[in-house]
């Protein structure tokens, strides 16, 4: 039997409600997506002046993030660094930019979060933010 720590509705509102105070400090848009370490949905915010395109791309970094247990970038650059097609993953749902990041407790992934909307540099910073407030 294995034990296990899983994210809450409770944790993953929390870690939607510090990134968004972030974004509201400077007036930016982004989507907000909170996943379990299955990379199954459990809360999401799109903030104002957020693209819509942005909605599907944060739920499927938290997902790849989730999935593969790293930043959803390290996927994308360890598959541009060996040429390595992503479709041969057979996930269409992997995303390869900076903004999916998991979270983990105890050493132990347990979910992850993403962030679209604003540059990629902003996302990565945004995302650990979020994953850095369970600890």
């Amino acid at each position: 039997m294995y034990q296990t720590d899983n994210l809450s509705h409770g944790d993953a509102l929390k870690i939607i409600s510090a990134i968004q105070a972030e974004l509201e400090k400077e007036n930016k848009g982004a989507a907000i997506a909170v996943v379990d370490v299955h990379g199954e949905l459990i809360a999401f915010l799109r903030t104002d002046n957020c693209r819509l395109s942005s909605i599907t791309i944060a739920i499927n970094k938290a997902y790849t993030a989730a999935r593969e247990r790293k930043e959803s970038r390290a996927v994308g650059e360890a598959s541009r660094g060996e040429q390595f097609p992503m479709t041969n993953f057979g996930e269409l749902r992997y995303v390869t930019w900076g903004g999916g990041v998991p979270i983990e407790v105890k050493g132990v992934v347990i979910g992850a979060v993403g962030v679209s909307g604003l540059p990629e540099a902003e996302d990565i910073v945004l995302a650990r933010l979020g994953a850095g407030v369970i600890k």
